[in-house]
This record gives structure tokens, sequence and C-alpha cells, in this order.
């Protein structure tokens, strides 16, 4: 499966904005708890155009760590609903734009539009791509039992099932245990 790269671009975004919240961090914790780090995430991404880097800042961007990794679970018809709210609420218009090392790629807010705002809308234009092309169920949560963390499928059969290596090696460990202990007993 694979989708326009600045659609990739924006769900791996999403999916290391979601893999922030304690339910999904490696280490358990908030991991989008200063501002410094929203500043790392933010470089890590190549997200341009206005940061604050405030606390106000990185409570709205928390908001929307919360509304993304919620439609990351919706069905397409629920998924509609929340992206165009999230368009219309920021008065999104479309265009194309080409800055830093990106060739052309969509942008629907001006540089200087809050941070969290920008991140809803950048992940509604790629949520756009998603839901048109029927691909929501490539849009997961991790399988393991302990684990909410989320990943986007681009497997060619769309079978992956958990958010990392570590996850799945994990349940294979646990259930080749289990089978053991089965046949011992």
């Amino acid at each position: 499966m694979h989708f326009a790269p600045d659609t990739e671009d924006s769900l791996d975004f999403v999916v290391a904005l979601g893999n922030t919240d304690p339910r999904a961090s490696r280490s358990g914790d908030d991991e989008l708890s200063t501002p410094r780090q929203l500043a790392e995430l933010i470089a890590l991404h190549g997200y341009t155009g206005r940061v604050d880097g405030d606390d106000a800042e990185l409570e709205e961007v928390r908001g929307a760590r919360a509304l993304l990794r919620r439609v990351w679970t919706l069905d397409r018809e629920e998924a509609v609903v929340e992206v165009n709210t999230m368009l219309r609420s920021a008065k999104a218009l479309p265009q194309l734009a080409r800055h830093g090392g990106y060739d052309w790629h969509m942008h629907a807010t001006a540089p200087d539009a809050p941070l969290a705002e920008r991140i809803r809308v950048e992940a509604s234009l790629a949520l756009i791509d998603v839901i048109r092309m029927d691909e929501m169920p490539r849009l997961r949560v991790c399988g393991a039992d302990d684990c909410e963390g989320l990943f986007l499928d681009l497997s060619r059969n769309g079978s992956k099932r958990f958010c990392s290596v570590r996850c799945g090696n994990r349940v294979n460990m646990i259930a080749f245990r289990e089978r053991r202990a089965a046949e011992a007993g």
C-alpha cells in the first residue's frame, strides 16, 4: 500500500504524536509533557512555520493528540465527520506549497497559524486520502494486550498486527510459553 509521500509523512507524524501518549509510549510516561519535547518532535518531523514554544501551545497540541488518537480508531463514516469538522473549524483552504527539502505538497493553513491547528489540518488532509481510498483499516492500534501504540500498516496485504517488532516478539514469546506449558501439563 502506498499513499502520496506527503500523506505518508503526515500519517507517520500522527503515529509519532499519538505514541507520545502514556498509554502508548515506550517509557509509560507522557513523552509530550514539556515544550522542549514538543520542539524536538516538531523538528524531527520537519514542521515549519510558527512555533510558540509555550505551555499554551503544548496543551493545544496535546488536545490535538487526543483527538487524532480517537480519529485513528474510527470507521470510515465516523472519520469523515471528524475530518470535516477539523477542516471547517480551521477554515482550511487547500493549496500547494513547496519549501525546505519538500517537493510540492498540500497545506491548508497559513504558516503562522497555531501549531495545533496546523497539525490537525495536515492530519486531516492525509486522512482524506485514506478515506477516499477506503483504507481506514490501515490505521491500527497495536494488537498486544498491554500496548495502545498506533501504527500505519503499509504492508502489501495489510496484515501487520503490532506497532513494533518488540511487541510482536513479546506476544509470540508469551504464546510460545503458554503452548509449552500446555504440552507439559
